[in-house]
């Protein structure tokens, strides 16, 4: 039910703040909880759209779909003996530590055996370093759903009013993990170019074209007839070119 979104919500909440018993609050300056806020309302967009236009996903689907969207980032958060540098350290493996946050606390957010599966195959779909057509989905409306989660985890950042000015937080994450090729903030944002043209084709191929979704959503429930992600989105990289 709704009610354990809001249960997920309020926990996730607390572990971001330092509030959850054996966590340091959250660290890391891009990967915040405004980020995890970003994904978890462009995935209701998302499924809200779908469901205009495609056969409803079905409730207990929807609900993991949200809670994945919760904690999908959950790994970027320290345990209390951690106290080294901030959790932009983890970057290249967080999704794997967000499935092991889930898996040691799913009673904590109500999450029976039986899900924890299903929410799992959600995080991954949001590694880019994991071959998505290859992740064992159940059915085709949770792949679906995956690929819901992956394009909303895009969509989310990428469409912030503040992303180019939260780059630079992003910078200093992938240098604290070591990321190789950022050695000056001008390399981030010479690279988030490039990324964006592989990101259209990650959006379009490997994630379904779902991301056409939001078109619905915004058409219905607000009367704009365009897809305000991304325009939005293409909008920050036009003025990106200008600066660089």
């Amino acid at each position: 039910s709704a009610l354990r979104v809001r249960l997920a919500f309020s926990q996730v909440r607390s572990l971001f703040a330092g509030e959850f018993p054996g966590y340091r609050e959250c660290l890391a300056e891009y990967h915040d909880f405004n980020h995890t806020m970003s994904v978890l309302l462009a995935t209701a967009r998302l499924l809200d759209g779908y469901n205009i236009e495609r056969v409803f996903l079905p409730d207990e689907l929807a609900i993991q779909l949200l809670l994945a969207a919760l904690l999908h980032d959950t790994g970027y958060i320290q345990e209390d003996w951690d106290t080294e540098g901030t959790g932009a350290k983890y970057t290249p493996q967080h999704e794997r530590r967000s499935i092991e946050f889930l898996k040691r606390h799913a009673e904590v957010f109500e999450i029976e055996e039986p899900e924890i599966e299903p929410i799992v195959r959600l995080i991954q779909a949001t590694d880019m370093k994991t071959d998505f057509a290859k992740i064992a989905f159940a059915s085709e409306q949770q792949q679906d759903a995956g690929a819901i989660l992956g394009s909303a985890d895009i969509l989310g950042q990428m469409s912030d009013r503040a992303y180019l000015e939260k780059l630079l937080f992003l910078y200093h994450e992938f240098r604290e993990a070591g990321i190789p090729g950022y050695e000056t903030e001008f390399d981030i944002l010479r690279k988030i170019r490039d990324f964006y043209e592989a990101v259209k084709g990650r959006l379009r191929d490997t994630y379904l074209d779902v991301f056409e979704f939001a078109h619905n959503h915004f058409r219905e429930r607000y009367e704009v007839n365009d897809n305000l992600y991304i325009l939005a989105v293409d909008r920050q990289m036009a003025y990106l070119d200008k600066i660089l």
